[in-house]
């Protein structure tokens, strides 16, 4: 279990009590108080929903879990090692264990540009005026559903990146969320890259052990202003044990990019709302997603490509590997404003079932309201291919070699997106461990 005491369940006591451990503005305070309102309000989400029926989590029980109160800070040396950071020569980073904030370090190259990097407690003190006009756009809204809301009123660590206009970070900035068995971790992500900036971002979530237990409930809120460049590669990766609810979104404003890759690899089970919004002329935006699944996992993933300007372009490809019993599960809307004329937009969804018993949903959709528009989809599912593995067999590999291979190309699309060579070999090692022989 983890070494930070928890209260039982998320009440109206503990966050009273999370606050007077805090030194936030009052505005901040605000805000988690009015979330807290809204999460006693709202009720566990609605099997019968089209948003959850096929995610089941009767067997989760909230009341179990509690945020992280009091107790003595976690010990950097703690964390485990990093996937996406090996190698990689670091403009900052912000590391956060069992929900509290442990490291929070800057080169000093990118401060002195005003480049801003923290936990968000710590940086609204100083910078609350600033902060606060972008958290007032609620891009993750805080009503969505009970885990929003809880997020935003229960949060413990939330980490904050803002890169002043027209700068360029050439360095990574890595963000980094660990846990420990047993352990809560309720947290926030906020990137703002302001008119013309650039970054990379490479955010990762581990536990200390595989089959750790524990609840991970977040939000990332990306924001790309005019003309501004994100790349941000995003690493789920907890132990099998661990029950993971997000709300991640992205606004890209006019002429801006955003290449966003997500890897998800852990969690006992995961439901995820990924969402991007295009929301001025000429933004562009690319979805990259890599799915790998085993045991009896269930990783559920809702994306939503929103066109809401025109001239923008929208690509997202999700690819799935799923072994044993696994499940995943895939809803991809693409919807366009009336005024989003001259949208291109595209969704794709390929899975690889490597067992009998896996399941692969893929539930594609456009609502197009603009009549001058390309906007298209697709989804294919699909088990390995028999001649490939003879022919890989015959050339010397083992079975599990060639297998392992195979999957390595299915996903190669995707690594191909990926421009940073330490995160596409981090990517493929990871997903390579875990294939085994075909069932």
């Amino acid at each position: 279990m983890s070494a930070l005491a928890t209260t039982s369940g998320f009440r109206r006591d503990a966050l009273e009590t999370l606050l007077a451990t805090r030194s936030e503005p009052r505005w901040l305070t605000a805000r988690r108080e009015a979330a807290w309102d809204r999460f006693a309000a709202l009720g566990m989400p609605d099997p019968q929903a089209e948003e959850w029926m096929r995610t089941d989590i009767r067997l989760f029980k909230l009341d179990r879990f509690g945020p992280a109160l009091g107790g003595d800070a976690p010990a950097q040396r703690e964390l485990p090692p990093p996937l996406l950071a090996a190698g990689v020569d670091l403009g900052g980073r912000v590391a956060a264990l069992d929900g509290r904030t442990v490291v929070s370090e800057l080169d000093a190259r990118w401060a002195q540009r005003g480049v801003l990097l923290g936990d968000l407690s710590q940086l609204a003190a100083e910078h609350g005026d600033l902060l606060r006009t972008y958290l007032d756009r609620e891009t993750v809204a805080p009503g969505y559903d009970k885990f929003s809301a809880l997020g935003h009123a229960f949060w413990t660590s939330a980490a904050v990146l803002y890169v002043p206009p027209g700068v360029r970070v050439e360095q990574p900035i890595h963000l980094y969320s660990a846990l420990g068995d047993g352990a809560c971790d309720v947290s926030r992500t906020l990137i703002v890259l302001a008119e013309g900036a650039e970054a990379t971002v490479l955010s990762e979530t581990a536990s200390r052990g595989p089959h750790d237990a524990g609840l991970h409930v977040g939000s990332i809120e990306l924001l790309v202003e005019p003309g501004a460049r994100l790349r941000y590669v995003n690493l789920q990766n907890w132990g099998d044990k661990v029950w993971h609810f997000a709300h991640q979104k992205a606004a890209v404003a006019a002429r801006g990019g955003l290449q966003w890759t997500l890897g998800a690899l852990g969690s006992r089970l995961a439901k995820v709302n990924q969402r991007v919004a295009l929301t001025g002329p000429d933004a562009e935006a690319q979805v990259n997603g890599v799915l790998f699944t085993q045991g009896r996992q269930h990783l559920c993933y809702n994306t939503h490509q929103h066109h809401e300007a025109p001239h923008c372009r929208s690509d997202l490809l999700y690819k799935a590997a799923l072994q044993d019993e696994s499940r995943t599960v895939w809803r991809g809307m693409i919807k366009v404003d009336p005024v989003a004329q001259r949208t291109d937009a595209y969704q794709r969804n390929d899975n690889l079932l490597l067992s009998p018993t896996a399941r692969a949903d893929s539930i594609p959709g456009l609502e197009i309201e603009a009549d001058d528009v390309r906007c298209t989809h697709g989804s294919t599912s699909g088990r390995v291919d028999d001649e490939q593995l003879f022919y890989a067999m015959t050339r010397g590999y083992t079975r599990r070699e060639a297998v392992r291979m195979i999957v390595a190309g299915f996903f190669q699309q995707v690594f191909d997106r990926i421009t940073i060579e330490s995160v596409r070999d981090a990517l493929g090692e990871a997903i390579g461990s875990r294939v085994r022989d075909l069932q």
